[in-house]
């Protein structure tokens, strides 16, 4: 405990790191995988294609891709853009699916609906569609965000900021508090991301609270 006490301004930066490389990946790929998911709920050649790809996509190991990107996009080795880029792609894998099964699972009785009465495409899936497909995509935002904050710290290897410096700079100095306290803050921040995803898919999603 005398360690943690002695880090806090450490451990408050490296909190505010590990939250910034972890959401911005989510919510970018969250912008990408909805009208991908979209296409690959309306089209059943383009669900295979997209699902097929984005499986391929997450089995890429995560360490791999972080040190391949700077090679393909001329970034530099450090950059954390690089483990931006690589949880985006794998939220986005994450993500197709989720999207495309809670699309496709909207009944159609409900489509023809709101189309009887004037919604068109674009209006009926930001009005209708979207909407009640909320809950499984909060299911599958709550999958990435906890993948996202476990795989921030891979980064350390490369010397990325993150709770995984925690883990790398306390087995090189033999402190084992400081690895056991970057263990119990990446859990602490994975509980709390998947506590706030809940709160807030109830919030935007009140009708699935009637009668319960």
């Amino acid at each position: 405990m005398t360690w943690v006490f002695d880090h806090l301004g450490l451990l408050g930066d490296l909190t505010v790191t590990h939250v910034y490389l972890s959401v911005l990946p989510v919510v970018i790929g969250l912008i990408i995988a909805i009208p991908l998911g979209w296409a690959a709920s309306r089209w059943r050649p383009a669900r295979a294609v997209l699902l097929t790809v984005s499986g391929l996509l997450y089995t890429i190991p995560s360490l791999a891709l972080i040190v391949i990107l700077p090679a393909l996009i001329s970034t530099k080795t450090l950059d954390p853009i690089n483990v931006i880029i690589t949880l985006s792609v794998y939220t986005v894998a994450l993500l197709v699916r989720s999207i495309a099964d809670a699309l496709s699972a909207v009944p159609p009785t409900i489509v023809a609906a709101a189309t009887a009465i004037g919604y068109r495409p674009v209006r009926r899936f930001v009005g209708v569609e979207f909407p009640l497909a909320i809950p499984v995509v909060v299911a599958g935002l709550r999958v990435a965000m906890v993948s996202n904050i476990s795989l921030v710290s891979v980064g350390a290897l490369i010397g990325i900021a993150g709770y995984g410096q925690l883990f790398t700079e306390g087995f090189q100095r033999q402190i084992v508090t400081e690895i056991v306290a970057g263990i119990i803050a990446t859990l602490v921040l994975a509980l709390v991301a998947d506590v706030l995803l809940q709160l807030i898919g109830r919030l935007v999603t009140p009708w699935t609270r009637v009668g319960r």
